[in-house]
């Protein structure tokens, strides 16, 4: 009986290129990923957990695998995603992500990096890697991700990332890091939104944004197209008030020469949290956007950023051990953290098993019916 699950993987990984000497392949590039991906979604994180889980699951993987030479060694696992050019496996997870979804109108897309903190190697100097990734808020999906190149920082990384999206109709939120004009540029000719964070490091513009906000509220709002939300929230022992306001068609105030394109509106934020000493401490923030939204409109994507920390960052760390990954060699780190985000993003989609990702993954280790209905997305 042939099974699917190397049809649905083959068709979208296949196009990876196999650099590996011809004489020394004793074992298909496919069925390599193929086994890995499967392993990490049912727990695995280390090369040997990889083969052990093969060996364990060899029956099932004949089914539709080849393994000519029954299942590769740790060894083999170890140099093959080392060799293996992360752009040509972030290629194929980029047109697998097409085929899987669609953005919904107004989705909220959030872009962050992540710090892989055991990936560094004081042996050769190698810094821990940084992945920037692009997350959609209501399919529950990674779009994409790029490393950060060595000395460098997200700012490189982030407009590499822009390029292979596709964003039309998405409102794209960004931390300070992103707050350029190019980026904001790039986003607009993908016929995007922007919410970026204001850095103050950008004087002209956040010294007039800022300005701009202490003249507002002198006036009351008068003579501004001005809106004010406030909602109050309690948990952890903490009071937390946020007071979002928002300035509408403000370009010629505060970006007379039109240099951020499409800046139509700025918002505040200002934070107040009272914690279980009774002190209250007031933190302040400022946002560029090309929306026109009112500020309770607005404040679902400013809060919605936090989506990326919450909902990928924190489960990569807790659920995945991402952090505590001692994988290190080459292009293997960045490889591993691809597969990792094509798990999530299977786990994610399943719609049959309510229960959590650990739950998922525990399912999916123990039942291969189960694991077979996630691959196929069915």
């Amino acid at each position: 009986m042939k099974l699917r699950p190397k049809t649905t993987i083959e068709q979208h990984f296949s196009a990876i290129e196999d650099k590996r000497v011809e004489r020394t392949k004793r074992h298909l590039l496919i069925d390599i990923i193929t086994i890995t991906l499967c392993a990490v979604i049912a727990g695995a994180e280390t090369w040997d957990d990889l083969e052990l889980y093969g060996k364990c699951q060899y029956k099932w993987f004949k089914k539709f695998l080849k393994l000519p030479n029954g299942i590769p060694s740790h060894d083999t696992f170890n140099r093959v995603f080392a060799q293996l050019e992360p752009e040509q496996l972030q290629s194929c997870f980029l047109n697998w992500v097409k085929s899987i979804s669609s953005l919904m109108p107004g989705e909220i897309v959030a872009i962050d990096g992540k710090t892989l903190r055991h990936s560094y190697a004081k042996s050769n100097d190698k810094s821990a890697i940084v992945m920037v990734s692009a997350w959609a808020q209501q399919n529950g999906l990674v779009l994409g991700q790029r490393k950060v190149d060595n000395k460098s920082n997200e700012i490189t990384a982030i407009p590499q990332l822009l390029k292979v999206l596709y964003l039309k109709g998405a409102i794209v939120t960004i931390d300070a890091m992103g707050c350029q004009k190019e980026i904001v540029s790039q986003i607009v000719e993908k016929e995007a939104d922007y919410v970026i964070a204001l850095k103050k490091n950008q004087v002209g513009l956040y010294q007039r944004v800022d300005e701009l906000f202490k003249e507002a509220l002198l006036s009351q709002g008068v003579g501004y197209e001005y809106s004010e939300y406030i909602p109050e929230e309690s948990g952890h022992g903490r009071t937390e008030i946020r007071r979002y306001q928002v300035l509408n068609n403000i370009q010629d105030l505060v970006d007379s020469r039109c240099e951020w394109k499409h800046l139509n509106s700025v918002a505040c934020v200002q934070y107040y949290r009272t914690v279980k000493n009774g002190k209250t401490k007031l933190e302040t923030r400022y946002f560029i956007t090309s929306l026109s939204h009112e500020a309770q409109e607005l404040s679902q994507s400013i809060r919605g950023h936090g989506s990326i920390e919450n909902q990928l960052h924190w489960v990569l760390d807790v659920e995945f051990n991402e952090d505590s990954s001692r994988i290190r060699k080459d292009n293997a780190p960045e490889n591993l953290a691809i597969i990792r985000h094509i798990a999530l993003n299977l786990l994610k989609q399943d719609k049959t098993e309510k229960g959590s990702i650990r739950s998922k993954r525990n399912r999916a280790g123990w039942d291969n019916n189960y694991l077979l209905e996630i691959l196929t997305n069915q």
